[in-house]
């Protein structure tokens, strides 16, 4: 104990330099002269010293408390729990939004297969007025392809058009880069119902980690489907207004 050496010392102090130097010299890298003289000057306080010298334990720096033992266990099988949970949900995902539009298949589906149309309608391209855009390939179907870089609601990523099918079906393939890495289709199916078209706009893939942690405070498929409503609707206006023209 740290009060062995001072419980040992005779009336007049004298070994109290040298019993303290062995104990803790070789140990605490600090001056304890001016503690010792403290002490010896002022013997009536001699309790309330050693309790305050006890600051320099010899406990290793990882015994906690039980306490803070105990937090900290809790706090880890909440984090393996919350992993376990995460890694555990599906990892499939699809959403869908549709709309009809008052004008011929033929209309609707240009706006779609021509990628420079994309700023006109699509609400990610609105989030940054000052993202930049790059084409490539041709203009317009199969192989075109549409290169972002934006703030953080675009992020950075690619476009390209897989599949289509004049007044009928467009399948793209999704690179996203920023704000993490993942793939995804988007899909576009036009289905002519007399003079007017139904739209469907679908999004579909698998998630990585990171968008399936996400997945579990904000709910997708209403994020999601809420941008494609939004351009949805301004695909109407756009194709209605064109078959006035």
């Amino acid at each position: 104990m740290l009060t062995e050496p001072w419980t040992r010392l005779d009336q007049s102090g004298k070994s109290i330099s040298r019993a303290l130097s062995v104990k803790f010299t070789e140990r605490i890298p600090v001056r304890l002269e001016p503690l010792l003289l403290f002490q010896e000057r002022c013997p009536d306080r001699r309790s309330s010293f050693v309790g305050r010298m006890n600051v320099f334990s010899t406990k290793p720096w990882f015994a906690f408390s039980p306490m803070l033992l105990k937090i900290l266990i809790a706090l880890a099988a909440l984090i393996v729990g919350f992993v376990i949970f995460v890694a555990t949900r599906p990892s499939d995902f699809r959403v869908t939004r549709s709309i009809t539009v008052a004008a011929p298949a033929s209309i609707v589906f240009a706006q779609v297969n021509d990628l420079h149309n994309y700023h006109l309608w699509n609400p990610f391209g609105k989030a940054d007025p000052a993202m930049k855009v790059a084409f490539d390939g041709p203009r317009s179907g199969r192989d075109a392809s549409l290169s972002w870089s934006g703030n953080s609601q675009v992020g950075v990523g690619r476009m390209t058009i897989a599949e289509s099918r004049p007044n009928e079906h467009i399948r793209m393939l999704l690179d996203f880069i920023k704000p993490f890495p993942s793939t995804a289709n988007a899909e576009f199916t036009f289905k002519p119902e007399g003079d007017r078209t139904a739209v469907t706009w679908s999004m579909y893939g698998t998630h990585t980690f990171v968008p399936k942690m996400i997945s579990v405070v904000m709910n997708m498929d209403k994020m999601i489907g809420g941008e494609f409503e939004k351009g949805l609707a301004e695909m109407k206006v756009i194709s209605e207004a064109n078959l006035q023209k």
